[in-house]
């Protein structure tokens, strides 16, 4: 355990403003050696102003001192000898007893029987704390979380009902609040997605490429408060949509794809105009990725990404999502667009469409109903993955933990653990902040 004194010889030094918004000794004091080395890490990181060093503690004053050690100062007596007489003892073979051996015993009834002759025991490896985390495969930080938020035109930031902890937030104040306190864990990537007026919208969703609409104008505040932040958007019609579609809708009711790839471009540039660093098309229109490319590059835009819905199936778990942004269809489904859920190897040809015409980053959604489409991907393609961790997945987990069905946080960060250990680089998910302030060690 780490334990803070003063009374030792070497200490980890922080000064008192190195994180005025976290009680410092509360959230270091009594947590494991591998567990304090993670949180410091993140103070080294985030919060302190040139390097970190270790000095002994008559040296300094007005500082918190951190004693890095796994034990408490021993009681043991110094026997006076000096080096040159306690090594005369060793060659003489003067050594004090040893402790007699002592092996627990199991409880009253506790069969005797003979080892199994296991040349192989994985139980080895996982016998102590600091042996699973010295073997510990799979790690995830604040930086391979994304913060999807939702955004809108009021002053006021609303809840979103089937979503608890999510709110449609007002763009000039409410969405500078959440990323300020997000950056504070550690997250420093976000997506946006508007909930457009009635008004607004349209059947071939003009708004959605308008450089005073409210995604851009949101970007733009952004970037001016904090230009360290990556910027991921949505590129799709359904929320500028009359129809609730991802793509123009003709009278028989059949998506235009092509059309409709025009449309996304203008939306795509427009972003990348407004300052966005991924521009991610949602879709799944075919060769969208190809001319999204072709358009960025002609308007001076090589350096800003796509992120590609390469594998984004018609999943019934985006339902909270839809209520978050009014953006159900009129009539139908998006099954003609979006995958069926009982495919897998189409992720495949998904997969190398994008990869030929340009995506830098390919995302799976939903994440966990999906993980062995993630290690699809995983496999089958060296660029970056994304998962998406989308609003039933997320509603689901709240919803359990509400209801005392399970450990709220324990669920959180196992399932994104998961994510991650199917192949994920990056996740997408309405947790990334409370993830993130557990990682952190706070509540």
């Amino acid at each position: 355990m780490v334990h803070f004194d003063g009374f030792s010889q070497d200490y980890l030094v922080l000064s008192q403003n190195v994180m005025p918004m976290f009680k410092t000794k509360q959230w270091l004091n009594g947590c494991s050696i591998n567990t304090f080395l993670q949180r410091f890490k993140f103070l080294e990181a985030n919060y302190v102003r040139g390097p970190i060093c270790t000095v002994p503690a008559a040296k300094v004053r007005g500082l918190v001192f951190i004693r890095a050690s796994s034990e408490r100062e021993t009681s043991a007596k110094s026997s006076g000898l000096s080096i040159e007489e306690c090594e005369a003892n060793a060659v003489a073979g003067n050594f004090p007893d040893p402790p007699p051996f002592y092996r627990p015993s199991g409880p009253k009834g506790t069969p005797d029987v003979k080892p199994l002759p296991l040349t192989r025991r994985p139980r080895r490896n996982r016998k102590s704390p600091a042996l699973r985390a010295s073997f510990q495969e799979t790690q995830i930080t604040p930086a391979n979380l994304v913060l999807p938020l939702f955004i809108h035109e009021g002053e006021e930031d609303t809840p979103i009902g089937a979503m608890p902890g999510c709110y449609r937030l007002g763009w000039r104040h409410g969405l500078l609040d959440e990323v300020y306190k997000a950056r504070d864990v550690g997250v420093n990537s976000f997506v946006l997605f508007p909930k457009i007026p009635d008004a607004l919208k349209s059947p071939t969703g003009e708004e959605a490429y308008s450089d005073n609409g409210l995604v851009p104008r949101a970007i733009h505040l952004l970037k001016d408060k904090f230009p360290g932040i990556v910027i991921y958007t949505d590129v799709a019609l359904d929320p500028y949509s009359s129809d609730g579609h991802d793509g123009i809708v003709r009278e028989d009711g059949v998506i235009m794809n092509d059309e409709t790839v025009h449309q996304l471009c203008k939306q795509a540039v427009s972003q990348a105009r407004a300052g966005a660093d991924v521009v991610s098309p949602s879709d799944m229109m075919d060769g969208r990725v190809g001319a999204i490319r072709a358009a960025l590059d002609a308007e001076g835009f090589q350096d800003v990404s796509i992120m590609s819905y390469t594998a984004k199936y018609a999943s019934s778990f985006y339902g909270p999502f839809r209520e978050a942004l009014d953006s159900n269809p009129r009539f139908g489904d998006k099954k003609t667009y979006q995958m069926n859920p009982a495919n897998y190897r189409e992720a495949l040809v998904e997969t190398e469409a994008d990869e030929a015409e340009g995506a830098d980053i390919l995302l799976v959604k939903p994440a966990m109903p999906y993980l062995d489409v993630i290690r699809l991907l995983r496999d089958s393609s060296s660029l970056p993955i994304a998962a998406y961790q989308v609003s039933g997945e997320y509603s689901m987990i709240k919803a359990g933990g509400v209801l005392k069905m399970i450990d709220e946080e324990k669920v959180i960060m196992e399932s994104l653990l998961c994510i991650k250990r199917a192949g994920a680089d990056i996740i997408l998910s309405y947790f990334a902040r409370q993830a993130a302030g557990i990682l952190c060690g706070m509540k």
